[in-house]
């Protein structure tokens, strides 16, 4: 009774907070004099201006009453379940078995406008060319094509060009891997900085020479080596346009696995660089050995201010359509663009590869004779068994004839009668050798061509710029503008097929315990840019952050002042959490860093050696803590090391202290209730005293784990998930969790690294001895956890309020390193009435609908996932929110499979030599949501976009900005007073996302920063469709609109600058106190400097 008086005191007050304050904001409105002047005859200004406060005070109505029902549902709750606590104390678990946490004083409300919702509904524009069509449309019937085995027959008429000459653009090109057979450093030894060098000298030879150049990795570190006259030659050789940097990343990026972060951060990397040192801006994109080709690429090289671009692997039976239809050439605009704002010109090369042997034209035999690297003699010759001849007087007329007719064939492909040439493969040019055996031959079959007008063709060595340049003049349009008649494509190139049913979908998945890793630098990367001790910059800064005398601060590099709570024994090892040694002598503190730019309420777990353990926040209010234990087996767990997982409530951004005591009396401090279900050996639990645990005989019933918001039904014989009960759901939702097994095809063609090829259908995964499954519940989380010989799989749920109770937490430890040539597999099966349909990510960046095919063989059917998949139908939508990059696929309705590991004992013949044999044991971590559509709103995606809901998208920001835990070292000196740190003094809108937050380099000191900041932000757009929760923190949108001067904490806006999104293009700067404004999918960048 005392309780339920507390609670409704409680809500009283903050009731009547609100109500005053509503009534303070009316009272302004009605006595502001700017109102009553003119008696009442408002001008236009103020009309607008009374507008904007009438909508303003709505939405704070809106507020209030979510504030106020969010009181409401928490005192009925607590009243329902007659939940009075024999000690008076909380948490308890009440009578019906539910637990009762202490009342979060923090109601939050969710405030989207309807404007933001409309985004996701609205119509977008139109393309000539979708992508999902091309898949409905095509047989893929691999029909042998003659000479272009792949393709057609291609056919012209010999005064097709009497008019307008052909214009042959050859460019010669070296595509250097930063690590792949061989290291980087080594690559670098061996070849690149020969090639590097032979350009200076070749180039400079002959004015006419062209050459383009990519990865920016290699390209500084030959530049830092290079004595000051070669620095010089080389960029006389760039501002002559000679040498051409395209694209200009610090690689060529994968566009599969990788998150737009990571694609943007080597972006900006390879611009600033080039920027500084040579005062070159990259216009074209060069894309050639990316296996598949994401529509995220093309939109920000668009925003990188790059006006055209170009792509080379894309499936062979895409290749051919297109060809015939001479669509090789289109603009690409993203599936979201309302209109056209998007487009980018995209050049696609039409044969199997990017060598000599497939670029001249539609013959390897003929193309491969014109490769004179090959010449008799050398290391390496034509497969076609008809090598190059050297170019010389008595020939020169029969060579030059032989290629132009493939340079024409090749042209009929195209629109215009400018055509593209790429002369180059991997780590060519090294020799200096090839540049003469190259330039000296092409030269005079140019010279040749070019002097015999009936030939009707101009051919030339080129940059791709120059052959861009060329088709926007033949057609008279401006740089990047679309020419008349050219297709608009919007979509993506995946899965990438290069022959037969040979698809790279393996290495969607290949080596998991790395595409993780990825993921976990880029969360510090973010927000602290270092690669070189990323965790001791992190440290010292969240040292100085916290201090509350900052003046205080000394730094001693032997004698750290925080320490990580986990640590990497080697690069490819699992993380070890730090055991916190609790002392009655004193407290320890642990510093909690929230990476993410909203409020954040979550579970925290650490490992302390005690369980006389009690956490307090900085102002002394004592915090309810669970207590576990650590398992070092499936039924042996530790005496000295547990788990203590306790609610906190982070700022956004910031960082908060916590003290942790060993006391004795912490009636807050409640254990776990642990069982273990156990098969019929007579098997028990080894249980240590001081958290005991019971052990019963595994049955088939199924059993549950609940919390405030869902039920989780799970096998009794499998310990895996079956069904999902949301609270405010009467209908429970199958969700069967399976693993399954692929094995490789017996034949000659097996999988390896890049390719998947299956021996059929995935079959279940057995063993012999049932699994050991641990059950394990409390007032803050309930887990199961299941033992498998291969796997051990965790489904937890957090019993807090918000985002982090929402979802259901999944964690998969893969360990298959006893296996031979077997890939393993999770599904999930559900009652979800999908048909066909499923939905990936692209990058992490927009989501792409996906459709499931039975004409195309089932490695066909796999797509990346580098951050959620989802089905979904009229009722339900599931999605699968993941912090590593795997392949996944919908082979049936209802359905979501992800590869989670694959070990292969052979190469898959695509010249990386090696299977996948050097597996790690890996932890994948997954969050997997159940969103319900509201009521009367049915499915609105269109054909060719789908949105998350802003639950979903905070759930995907949770799971991979995981809570930085940074543990206070003991020190001898004693510790000084530490205190929360809030950067932000405004909530940012919670359909923005801060991209990045990094420092722009010296123009004059590379190694330091310039007073410059650059601030990436990226506007989510949002699926109202699905019904609103409670998200844990105040979520509101503002149409776009963005008070960047109101932001940050204590520091004062001196530049407010829109940059493009690599920062080479300004724009003029905005005035300080302006509102910035992004369209939804938009990523913007700002210069900014503070101070």
């Amino acid at each position: 009774m005392k309780l339920r008086k507390q609670v409704t005191v409680c809500g009283g007050a903050i009731f009547c907070v609100a109500v005053f304050s509503l009534y303070l904001m009316l009272d302004r409105v009605q006595h502001d004099p700017a109102r009553r002047q003119n008696g009442g005859n408002f001008p236009r200004s103020q009309i607008s201006v009374l507008q904007n406060r009438i909508e303003q005070l709505e939405q704070l109505l809106e507020e209030n009453h979510q504030i106020i029902s969010h009181i409401k549902d928490s005192v009925m709750e607590l009243t329902d379940t007659g939940a009075v606590s024999p000690s008076g104390h909380l948490p308890f678990r009440s009578a019906n078995g539910s637990w009762v946490l202490p009342f979060d004083g923090r109601p939050t409300f969710l405030a989207v406008k309807p404007q933001d919702c409309q985004f996701s509904v609205g119509s977008h524009g139109q393309a000539d060319v979708q992508m999902l069509d091309v898949y409905s449309l095509l047989k893929f019937d691999n029909l042998d094509g003659g000479v272009w085995k792949q393709g057609f027959d291609i056919t012209y008429e010999p005064e097709e060009w009497d008019n307008e000459p052909l214009q042959v653009f050859v460019v010669p090109h070296s595509h250097n891997d930063p690590g792949w057979i061989k290291t980087f450093d080594k690559y670098f030894t061996d070849q690149t900085q020969h090639i590097l060098n032979n350009m200076v000298v070749k180039l400079a030879e002959d004015p006419r020479r062209k050459f383009i150049w990519s990865e920016i990795s290699f390209f500084s570190k030959w530049w830092e080596t290079a004595d000051v006259h070669k620095q010089e030659a080389m960029r006389k050789l760039i501002l002559g346009g000679q040498l051409e940097i395209v694209t200009g990343g610090w690689v060529m990026t994968d566009e599969a696995n990788v998150h737009y972060f990571a694609m943007i951060d080597q972006l900006i990397e390879g611009h600033q660089w080039l920027e500084r040192n040579l005062g070159v801006t990259p216009r074209s994109g060069w894309a050639v050995d990316p296996f598949g080709h994401s529509a995220t690429m093309a939109y920000l090289l668009k925003r990188a201010n790059l006006t055209s671009m170009l792509i080379q692997r894309v499936h062979y039976s895409i290749k051919k359509h297109f060809a015939s239809t001479r669509s090789l050439e289109f603009m690409w605009r993203q599936a979201w663009d309302t209109g056209s704002n998007t487009d980018i010109f995209c050049h696609m090369m039409p044969f199997y590869s990017y060598d000599v042997p497939h670029t001249c034209g539609p013959d390897p035999k003929i193309c491969c004779q014109f490769d004179f690297k090959r010449l008799p003699g050398g290391r390496i010759n034509c497969p076609w068994k008809v090598p190059p001849k050297p170019v010389v007087e008595a020939n020169v007329a029969e060579r030059a004839h032989l290629l132009l007719d493939q340079y024409r064939k090749k042209s009929k492909l195209y629109r215009s009668k400018v055509l593209l040439v790429p002369l180059g493969d991997d780590f060519r040019y090294d020799k200096a050798l090839e540049w003469d055996q190259q330039y000296n031959n092409y030269q005079k079959l140019f010279d040749y061509m070019n002097s015999h007008p009936e030939m009707h063709v101009q051919a030339q060595f080129g940059t791709l710029s120059d052959y861009f340049n060329a088709v926007y003049k033949a057609h008279g349009v401006a740089q990047g503008s679309r020419p008349a008649d050219f297709p608009v494509l919007s979509g993506d190139f995946f899965a990438y097929a290069d022959r037969e049913d040979h698809y790279w979908t393996g290495y969607f998945t290949s080596r998991p315990f790395y595409k993780s890793l990825d993921r976990v630098i880029e969360s510090h990367l973010r927000l602290l840019r270092s690669l070189i001790g990323l965790k001791r910059v992190i440290i010292n800064a969240a040292h100085f952050l916290v201090m509350k005398n900052k003046e205080f601060y000394r730094f001693y590099q032997t004698e750290p002042f925080l320490e990580t709570d986990d640590r990497r024994a080697t690069q490819d090892s699992l993380p070890q959490r730090t055991l916190i040694e609790l002392d009655p002598a004193g407290p320890r503190y642990l510093v909690l860093f929230n990476p993410i730019e909203q409020e954040r309420l979550c579970v925290v777990t650490a490992l302390v050696n005690t369980i006389r353990v009690r956490v307090l926040t900085e102002d002394g209010q004592t915090l309810p803590v669970q207590l576990s234990a650590q398992w070092s087996s499936a039924s042996q767990m530790s005496a000295e090391v547990f788990e203590a997982t306790f609610m906190v409530r982070l700022p956004p951004l910031g960082l908060a202290v916590f003290h942790l005591y060993d006391s004795p009396d912490s009636p807050m401090t409640l254990r776990s209730e642990t069982l273990l279900r156990l098969s019929g050996r007579g098997a028990t639990a080894r249980a240590t005293d001081p958290l005991p645990v019971r052990s019963q005989q595994a049955d088939s019933q199924t059993f549950y784990i609940s919390s405030q918001s869902l039920t989780l039904g799970f096998s009794g014989t499998t310990g895996l998930l079956e069904s999902i009960k949301r609270k405010d759901d009467p209908q429970e939702v199958k969700v069967q969790m399976q693993f399954m097994v692929y094995g490789t095809r017996p034949s000659k063609d097996k999988s390896g690294a890049y390719l998947f090829l299956p021996d059929g259908k995935a079959k279940p995964y057995n063993q012999k001895e049932p699994p050991v499954v641990r059950v394990v519940e409390g007032p803050l989380f309930s887990e199961v956890v299941a033992h498998y010989q291969h796997f051990q799989q965790t489904v937890r749920i957090h019993n807090v309020p918000g985002v982090d109770g929402l979802s259901i937490d999944m964690s998969t430890m893969v360990d298959i390193r006893d296996q031979t040539n077997k890939e393993l597999a999770m599904r999930l099966v559900t009652d979800i009435q999908s048909g066909d349909a499923f939905y990936t990510d692209l990058n992490a960046f927009q989501m792409q609908p996906r459709r499931h095919y039975l004409k195309l063989p089932l490695q066909a059917n796999f797509y990346p996932m580098p951050s959620q998949a989802y089905i979904q139908d009229s009722h339900h939508r599931l999605t699968l929110h993941t912090a590593q990059s795997l392949g996944v696929g919908s082979l049936e309705s209802g359905q979501l499979e992800v590869i989670m590991d694959r070990r292969l004992m052979q190469d898959d013949n695509r010249g990386l030599g090696q299977g996948l044999k050097d597996n790690k044991k890996t932890a994948n971590r997954f969050r997997l949501l159940l969103e319900r559509r509201s009521t009367g709103n049915k499915m609105m995606d269109s054909a060719t976009t789908s949105f998350p809901s802003v639950l979903s998208h905070m759930t995907n920001a949770v799971l991979n900005h995981e809570v930085l835990v940074l543990p206070v070292l003991p020190k001898r000196r004693g510790i000084p007073p530490l205190q929360t740190f809030t950067p932000l003094k405004s909530l940012l809108p919670c359909d923005f996302h801060l991209m990045n937050l990094r420092s722009i380099q010296s123009q004059q000191d590379p190694l330091s920063p310039s007073p410059y900041t650059a601030l990436i932000l990226h506007r989510l757009t949002l699926d109202c469709g699905l019904e609103a929760q409670n998200l844990g923190f105040n979520c509101t949108t503002t149409q776009g609109q963005l008070s960047v001067a109101g932001l940050f904490k204590n520091l004062d806006l001196q530049l407010l600058q829109p940059m493009s999104l690599t920062l080479m293009h300004s724009s003029t700067p905005l005035a300080n106190d302006s509102t910035i404004s992004l369209d939804p999918m938009e990523i913007s960048a700002f210069k900014l400097k503070l101070r």
